[in-house]
């Protein structure tokens, strides 16, 4: 009785972490289609002289958005192998390596854009804050994804042996 209890526990647990990441997908989802193209208008009214690069902008943002919801799809697939105890295989591994590679993109392309906007004389303060704070998240979410690619990587050659010996 007590070790069903953990499992529908454990299930309640993947299960939050499941909706969380379908909220972020949904947040982030709709900024894209409502939020920055208004952010990019009043961008554009404000500073005139920068209008010209209100759609390299946007278009560079929505490039970074097409890795960031193929981690998040990696994540729920990651998850599901969790969820059916299949945490410790070469599944898990491959899924945490796609994280790691679309942080690293996201990074790459935002670290291009400020490069960009810098090149351009147009050093808002505040884009420029965003843009090095996402960098960062994304430097740090690809490192933890590499100790723990390397982690699991350890688990599974341990339980390959393991499943040699027996």
């Amino acid at each position: 009785m007590n070790q069903e209890l953990m499992d529908i526990v454990d299930r309640g647990k993947i299960l939050m972490l499941r909706i969380a990441v379908c909220i972020v997908g949904i947040t982030v989802l709709v900024s894209c289609i409502y939020w920055l193209p208004w952010q990019a208008n009043v961008f554009a009214d404000m500073y005139p002289e920068f209008t010209h690069l209100k759609y390299p902008l946007l278009i560079g943002i929505y490039m970074t958005a097409i890795p960031f919801f193929f981690a998040l799809f990696q994540v729920l697939k990651l998850l599901g192998y969790i969820d059916n105890n299949k945490a410790f295989s070469e599944l898990s591994i491959t899924s945490i390596k796609y994280i790691k590679f679309c942080a690293i993109t996201i990074s790459a392309w935002y670290l291009a854009g400020i490069v960009t906007l810098i090149s351009q004389n147009a050093r808002n303060p505040g884009i420029l804050l965003i843009g090095l704070v996402i960098i960062f998240a994304s430097i740090v979410i690809a490192v933890f994804a590499t100790v723990l690619q390397k982690l699991c990587k350890n688990a599974v050659d341990i339980k390959s042996e393991n499943d040699l010996m027996i």
